[in-house]
């Protein structure tokens, strides 16, 4: 297929081994299965999963059923170990998941990778339930390869709004006065309820059913990969990891064996070159919700990386 300055869609051939230099900045139309002996080795920073949660769902045809947690971590470990060669010795690696799957997660990390953290992201969008709680939050499993990895935490802070301030001999004490108010940078914890769901008026929002937002990529690609570095998607979906990737100066490599999907993560990598914007994300910080007003004017074009 063509090769566009979005990063090219490729095929691979059978036998054909990827080397480092064919492989930034593109999409793969493939099964996993099928291409990941092909892909070098200790090649990737971070790695980033979002396989199928263990439920019945549809992707744009193609269908994964439920099965018992047994079954389902046996199909976890078809292709998380053959991965694991991928990865660079200081890499990190990101497993999405919900509460029904989650145990399931936490059991393959702890077989092939040092668990870290689990980090809890609250959902807006969901079902009510009459006979139950609502399901309104997702996991992320934080594991790593080694002791030694990349984590830069000065990347990811967030800024909050004070509302009670603090003043040391009349000066605030650990938040800033500014011209839109009174604010504190904070550390990230491992429980996100700044995120939002993508809907109908956000541009990045797509068709795919289990679309993750760009906010909460960019924190994962921030924290936990160098700039320049490559992020390895295997799940890529609609390429909201590839995008979050371009848009902050780092490399991606994605695999996705639907082809609509592939060609919607080309053309939103097209979008993200003209406008390399993250919602919620400006001046190098992570805001609340509901603070667009807040934020100064004419952000777009400021999270662009060189």
């Amino acid at each position: 297929m063509e090769r566009s300055p979005e990063g090219s869609l490729q095929l691979v051939g059978e036998g054909q081994v990827l080397e480092d230099g064919q492989l930034h900045n593109r999409v793969i139309h493939a099964d996993l299965l099928q291409v990941v002996e092909l892909l070098p080795a200790a090649c990737a920073d971070l790695l980033v999963l979002d396989p199928p949660y263990n439920m019945d769902k549809e992707f744009a045809g193609m269908k994964f059923s439920r099965r018992s947690d047994q079954d389902y971590l046996a199909y976890l470990e078809t292709w998380f170990p053959p991965l694991l060669r991928c990865l660079k010795p200081t890499a990190s690696i990101y497993l999405c998941g919900d509460w029904k799957n989650s145990a399931c997660l936490y059991q393959l990390l702890t077989r092939h990778a040092i668990v870290r953290n689990r980090i809890v992201w609250q959902r807006e969008k969901g079902r009510g339930a009459s006979h139950n709680w609502k399901n309104a939050c997702e996991d992320i499993w934080f594991a790593t390869l080694g002791k030694d990895f990349y984590f830069d935490v000065e990347s990811v802070k967030q800024k909050r709004r004070v509302l009670a301030p603090y003043r040391q001999e009349g000066r605030p004490k650990d938040w800033q006065e500014t011209e839109e108010g009174r604010f504190r940078l904070t550390h990230p914890g491992n429980f996100w309820d700044d995120i939002s769901v993508p809907y109908w008026s956000m541009p990045e929002n797509t068709e795919h059913p289990t679309q993750k937002p760009e906010k909460l990529l960019a924190k994962l690609v921030l924290a936990s990969c160098p700039p320049g570095g490559l992020v390895l998607d295997p799940f890529l979906g609609s390429g909201t990891s590839a995008v979050v990737a371009r848009k902050l100066g780092r490399q991606f490599l994605g695999v996705e064996q639907n082809l609509d999907y592939c060609l919607l993560a080309q053309k939103r990598l097209a979008m993200a070159a003209e406008n390399p914007a993250i919602q919620g994300y400006t001046d190098g910080v992570f805001w609340e919700r509901n603070t667009a007003r807040l934020q100064k004017s004419g952000a777009v074009g400021r999270n662009r990386v060189p």
